[in-house]
């Protein structure tokens, strides 16, 4: 019973992301995802208590992969330059894979909903920014690296770069990938960025 609970559960968060991706500055409202799940809105409410829920597990989801990847890519990677790099484009390469799920991160999708919603987006960033610093002053000591910048504006001039292509995605209607040419543009990003102290 429990299984195919949670199951129906994804199934309604599956329609909801596919629902924000194939209908790009659309509301969209429970009577809809209903339809889209093939069951009743009091069905939807049983599992759901509001609509704001449903976009909650939504961001719990993004919230999940991103931070458990970046774990092992902490976990992994060796050297800070190549860490930032690593967890700036996995959060483009998830969003280039889940458009739908983009126009939460982007704040679009959340229009007319929750105060709470925008909120947790707002922590989801912040979290990420803060990632970024962690790497960075870790390596200031282990590998003589300094930025250019404070470390602070450093790492938000950097997660800014990587917004900035994920609205672009949003406002293309999902047709300019957020990670293309990133390679390139990351290479002159990180030679404006960071600077190894020799020595």
């Amino acid at each position: 019973m429990d299984n195919r609970k949670s199951s129906r559960k994804e199934q309604i968060l599956q329609a909801l992301a596919s629902m924000l991706e194939s209908s790009p500055g659309a509301r969209i409202t429970t009577s809809g995802l209903a339809k889209e799940v093939g069951v009743s809105e009091a069905a939807l409410y049983r599992h759901f208590p509001s609509k704001a829920k449903m976009f909650e597990g939504l961001i719990a989801f993004i919230e999940e992969t991103i931070f458990s990847r970046i774990s092992l890519i902490v976990a992994e990677e060796g050297s800070a330059v190549a860490r930032c790099e690593k967890v700036l484009t996995l959060l483009l390469a998830f969003t280039e894979r889940n458009p739908g799920i983009t126009r939460i991160l982007t704040g679009d999708a959340l229009a007319g909903e929750t105060d709470r919603l925008r909120a947790r987006v707002v922590q989801f960033y912040d979290r990420l920014e803060s990632q970024l610093k962690q790497i960075i002053r870790e390596a200031e000591v282990s590998e003589r690296l300094r930025t250019r910048l404070p470390v602070g504006m450093a790492c938000n001039l950097l997660l800014a770069a990587a917004e900035g292509r994920i609205s672009q995605f949003v406002r293309s209607e999902f047709k300019r990938r957020p990670t293309e040419n990133w390679s390139d543009q990351w290479s002159q990003l990180a030679q404006a960025v960071f600077v190894i102290e020799q020595g």
